[in-house]
């Protein structure tokens, strides 16, 4: 399997222009490179990677005059790199920390799980409104919440990172909100069930009531801004909030207006629950699936209702391992993302799924995996 295409080799001299928009933030303005024919086609790969548009190739000296010549970027190297690039303005980072945190007010708070589910999973939304500076984030990004109260030692309890589940226009796309899904932590010690102080804090908390937020943070799951990349998701539990943001940037149809950034991509989520009922956002997720079928498509597994062909119970990896073909061939077109969120404990499955679908293939998944990941077109945040 390629990652990239690999350099030309010819004898053949010819000098060619490649008119394209889409860079540097100039998505109207035409810009023009001349670059030989033996680059012609990986200098194109390049470019289409970084969100140009190509308007045309034509032999140089043919294209009339209407932008300036610039020079060609190299490509060499073995895996293109994509680097996501949300907006044109730099990401927002930290605009609100411990000590100054921000009070943003409980909207709703409601179970995302249907009957016959185990656990408790939320969805609890802050009003933003009234910030100095306005809190602002992106798709990908997380927020820390503080919780009311004290820690054993009588301290203020450290903040806990939640990823964020709504679109920087928020649910209600009114750019004043922040939503969270947040599963209700809950575990046995020495025979004592032991509740999670901040999952336990979320999870009761009453519209109305003010929470201390800082953030927001991150930038490893942010999405490539190239309309026509391929993103591939990843997810367990709550760690479908990122997943959401995206999949809500790119479908809904309010949120396509407001962006003016329409996804002609592939976008295909892999989705682990333990049962039907745990599975969360579905009929969302269902609901995209049948109004953009050529874009959207959605995997899931479902451990305690579904088998793997060996007969133990169906988990992500299995889900992997079964369209690895797909997945890998999607890989090799360098515009392609891999976005994994959930538990930590998944990615030992993931990597064992891909490393066998990359040994069939006659690949090293270990020498591979750094590689994307080096791209910018790996990438990982499990807890």
């Amino acid at each position: 399997m390629r990652v990239s295409a690999s350099p030309q080799t010819t004898s053949d001299e010819r000098t060619f222009t490649i008119v394209f928009t889409g860079l540097g933030g100039r998505r109207a303005e035409l810009s023009r490179l001349n670059v030989s024919y033996s680059r012609l086609r990986d200098t194109m790969c390049v470019l289409l990677s970084k969100g140009a548009r190509i308007q045309s190739v034509s032999p140089a000296g043919s294209e009339p005059a209407a932008a300036p010549i610039e020079s060609a970027p190299p490509v060499s190297a073995p895996v293109t790199t994509s680097k996501p690039k949300p907006s044109a303005k730099a990401v927002p980072v930290n605009l609100y920390k411990p000590k100054a945190p921000f009070l943003g007010t409980v909207t709703e708070n409601y179970s995302l799980l249907k009957e016959g589910a185990i656990g408790r999973v939320q969805h609890i939304t802050f009003d933003l409104s009234g910030g100095d500076p306005h809190l602002e984030y992106v798709e990908g990004q997380s927020i820390g919440i503080v919780p009311a109260g004290e820690d054993a030692k009588g301290k203020p309890h450290k903040l806990r990172l939640y990823s964020i589940a709504s679109t920087r226009h928020g649910d209600n796309l009114e750019d004043n909100t922040v939503s969270l899904c947040v599963r209700h932590l809950q575990y046995e010690k020495d025979g004592e069930t032991i509740n999670g102080v901040c999952s336990t804090y979320l999870c009761d908390v009453e519209p109305g009531t003010k929470v201390k937020i800082t953030g927001p943070v991150g930038k490893e799951m942010l999405l490539p801004e190239d309309e026509e990349a391929n993103v591939i998701m990843l997810a367990t539990g709550t760690g479908i909030a990122p997943m959401r943001t995206y999949l809500r940037r790119m479908f809904e149809l309010r949120e396509r207006e407001e962006n003016g950034w329409k996804f002609r991509g592939k976008a295909w989520l892999f989705m682990g629950a333990p049962k039907t009922a745990n599975l969360l956002y579905d009929e969302d997720f269902l609901h995209y699936e049948r109004e953009y079928p050529d874009n959207f498509r959605y995997t899931k597994a479902i451990s305690r209702e579904q088998q793997n062909p060996k007969g133990g119970r169906m988990y992500i990896q299995d889900r992997v391992s079964e369209h690895a073909e797909e997945i890998f061939s999607m890989i090799e077109d360098p515009k392609t993302h891999v976005y994994m969120c959930g538990l930590r404990g998944m990615e030992p499955g993931i990597d064992e799924a891909m490393s066998a679908a990359a040994e069939a293939k006659g690949l090293d998944w270990s020498e591979l995996r750094p590689k994307l990941k080096k791209a910018h077109r790996w990438h990982v945040e499990t807890y």
